[in-house]
């Protein structure tokens, strides 16, 4: 499989994947032959790689794909619950049991469920999963009836199990069932060649409004290329995001990415990026109280508030959303009045 021809680096259809770097190509290049069977999938690779991304590939490129795709991590189950997360119970199974729950298996029917984390699973947990993969039955607590389990399992993990299985923390019969397909997903660090194609792409996505999406500067590009992207694909995703609506220009510069500090202004800005980081959170604070000023005093009203401020509607479309100011919260003025 390769990259889409009509817009390079991207893959065809719903999968939506972006990427042309020999490592990624590589990795997903057995994507539509794997999506085509029904047999397990183990994903691995670091947070924020693309995991679940990779398994809504699977299961929309895949015979599937007209059916639930049911995503959960593993690192949310209580030990004590995950029987009943994964299988369902009958009415009067137990104490709190006041009304039959259909379990993630039945929500996933015919589709495929997508379990995150998996290396979270308790042993208990393993084996019940285990006996799922092997009988492709189970039965709901309360009831002797078993069920067919009709759905196909991606399981994914940022952990090496291979090495654990010596160590007995995930039993080797449960890996050996779910990486009938494996699929291991590069770091954004070793697939640099995709970082300013990932960008225009995230600058697209999270672009505000109508008009065209705002540019990265020389000096932003040189940025993202030489940072390493510890959190990968998402931490840059983000990165995109933050500097879409900091930017107060059409142009995005380096002090509007704010890499490295967890979404805040790197330590190592000059002085001239600083002043500007000032500058953007004292415009901030001005617009957000303006707006909401604006938006009591007009009861919601966007086109009255646009008039009264002198901006086209859609702009003042495009300043609400990007301070998440949303009229319908000044509706009940209007409603009492």
């Amino acid at each position: 499989m390769s990259t889409c021809s009509s817009n390079p680096g991207q893959l065809n259809g719903p999968a939506n994947l972006v990427g042309e770097a020999p490592s990624f190509v590589r990795a997903i290049a057995q994507l539509s032959a794997i999506a085509r069977s029904d047999a397990s999938v183990l994903i691995a690779g670091e947070t924020g790689t693309g995991k679940e991304l990779i398994a809504r590939a699977l299961h929309y490129l895949g015979p599937r794909s007209r059916y639930p795709f049911v995503a959960v991590s593993c690192g949310c189950f209580q030990p004590t619950l995950v029987e009943d997360e994964l299988f369902g119970h009958e009415r009067g199974a137990f104490t709190d049991a006041h009304s039959r729950r259909a379990g993630l298996i039945a929500h996933a029917e015919r589709g495929t469920l997508f379990l995150d984390e998996v290396d979270a699973l308790s042993l208990t947990a393993q084996s019940a999963l285990l006996r799922v993969l092997q009988e492709k039955r189970y039965r709901p607590i309360g009831t002797n009836t078993e069920q067919e389990a009709d759905v196909r399992i991606v399981a994914a993990t940022n952990a090496r199990l291979d090495p654990t299985l010596q160590t007995r923390d995930f039993r080797g019969d449960l890996y050996f069932r779910l990486s009938v397909f494996g699929i291991n997903l590069p770091p954004l660090r070793e697939r640099r060649e995709d970082i300013l194609l990932l960008a225009d792409h995230f600058l697209k996505k999270h672009a505000i409004g109508d008009g065209p999406p705002p540019s990265l500067s020389s000096r932003a590009r040189a940025a993202l290329l030489t940072y390493d992207w510890p959190g990968n694909v998402r931490e840059l995703e983000n990165a995109i995001t933050r500097s879409v609506h900091y930017c107060d220009s059409g142009v995005i510069d380096p002090e509007d990415l704010c890499v490295g500090t967890d979404g805040h202004e790197r330590s190592d800005s000059t002085s001239l990026g600083a002043f500007k980081v000032a500058k953007r959170e004292a415009i901030e604070i001005f617009e957000r109280a303006y707006l909401q000023r604006l938006m009591a005093e007009h009861q919601g009203n966007v086109s009255r508030a646009a008039h009264a401020a002198g901006k086209e509607r859609r702009d003042l479309g495009r300043l609400l959303k990007k301070h998440q100011i949303t009229p319908e919260s000044f509706y009940t003025a209007r409603k009492l009045a």
